[in-house]
């Protein structure tokens, strides 16, 4: 079999760090023969420091989109551009890997499902923290029935100070909203995944833009205050339809000493489980708990904390996200993040930013 034929539009650091690296690992699959960025230099730099001589290069998608060589093309540029790169991408009869968010809103997001239903192209959203052994060893529990059925959740991504100070992250126009919208869907999207449940019925929350001024101990460096047009932090109550409820946080800064980015704790019938940090702050902690034999129980299983695509790791969260993908195209199966799964997710974002705008509960 012929390998594919892999476009990137959008040469930044997601593009460099997490799917190259992926990618080049898969060559008896895969070769990347073409980049796109709006610098041009940018997709010179890439093609140079992967080693592909004879990479195509291009300042326009329209015109990458345009080469019928191209099987599969991963889009990794800002929010704003996820939605109309995607469908253009699918109606050209490309596979689509976008980064997340999905879109910058849930209108576009709908666009983009419908495009890969009218082109038969497979579309995923590269929400890679499924893709944690703390996150696929919580799935499996709650599939095998471990935690009963699941009435309650917390999904957590929280950052004492963390404000992304380089590329778009504060620009409102180019991203469609802060924390929110970038870390906070990771956490919607593990605990929707695990609960396996996509039916909402409402949702209230409130969004705060309180620590503009405490900008000083930012590890990213400190930013400017008039330069930071989105929320540093959100909190959603989400009720879902058959009465299960998530409570949301999520925060690029917030006065708390409970860190969690991209995690979800459960409440079951038959029992819990709690993702959280280790002590020393270097490992994910995976805890299940519950009642056995008259005694309650924890059982805690520690893993390497693999969310930072830059390390040494043989297998990495990347590595396993990008083999499922590309497995289910050559394979003709679901990819394991689904349009319809990543739509919800979008719409959940728009319904807690319009509930924090008006001040009411927003029905879905």
């Amino acid at each position: 079999m012929s390998k594919l034929k892999v476009g990137i539009i959008g040469c930044g650091a997601i593009a460099k760090n997490k799917h190259m690296p992926a990618l080049m690992k898969k060559k008896d699959q895969v070769e990347v023969i073409a980049f796109c960025n709006r610098d041009r230099k940018k997709a010179e730099q890439i093609a140079k420091a992967f080693h592909i001589k004879e990479a195509q290069v291009y300042s326009d998608y329209h015109s990458l989109l345009a080469n019928k060589d191209i099987d599969v093309v991963h889009i990794c540029t800002p929010n704003l551009y996820h939605s109309p790169i995607t469908v253009a991408a699918l109606q050209a009869g490309k596979h689509v890997m976008c980064e997340k968010p999905m879109a910058i809103n849930a209108l576009e997001a709908a666009e983009m499902v419908q495009a890969a239903k009218e082109s038969g192209k497979k579309l995923t959203i590269a929400f890679q923290n499924r893709f944690r052994e703390d996150a696929l060893l919580l799935k499996q529990s709650c599939e095998t029935g471990e935690l009963g059925d699941i009435y309650a959740a917390k999904a957590h991504a929280v950052r004492r100070r963390g404000v992304p100070t380089w590329g778009v992250f504060m620009d409102k126009e180019l991203q469609g909203g802060g924390p929110l919208i970038d870390i906070g869907t990771h956490a919607l999207d593990l605990t929707l995944w695990c609960m396996n449940n996509y039916e909402v019925h409402s949702v209230t929350a409130s969004t705060f833009h309180e620590l503009k001024q405490q900008n000083l101990t930012n590890p990213f460096g400190p930013w400017e205050p008039e330069t930071f047009h989105v929320e540093d932090s959100a909190f959603a109550f989400i009720r879902m339809k058959n009465g299960a409820i998530i409570y949301l946080e999520t925060a690029w800064a917030l006065n708390t000493l409970d860190e969690r980015e991209a995690m979800t704790t459960l409440f079951g019938t038959k029992g819990g489980a709690e993702m959280q940090r280790t002590s020393c702050g270097t490992h994910n902690e995976l805890i299940l708990n519950g009642e056995k034999h008259k005694h309650l129980y924890e059982t805690r299983f520690q893993h390497a904390a693999d969310i930072d695509f830059n390390q040494a790791e043989t297998n990495t969260v990347a590595d396993r996200e990008l083999s499922q993908w590309i497995n289910a195209i050559i394979e003709d199966t679901s990819p394991l993040v689904t349009p319809h799964q990543s739509l919800v997710v979008a719409q959940l974002v728009d319904a807690i930013y319009k509930s924090a705008e008006t001040g009411e509960t927003i029905y879905l």
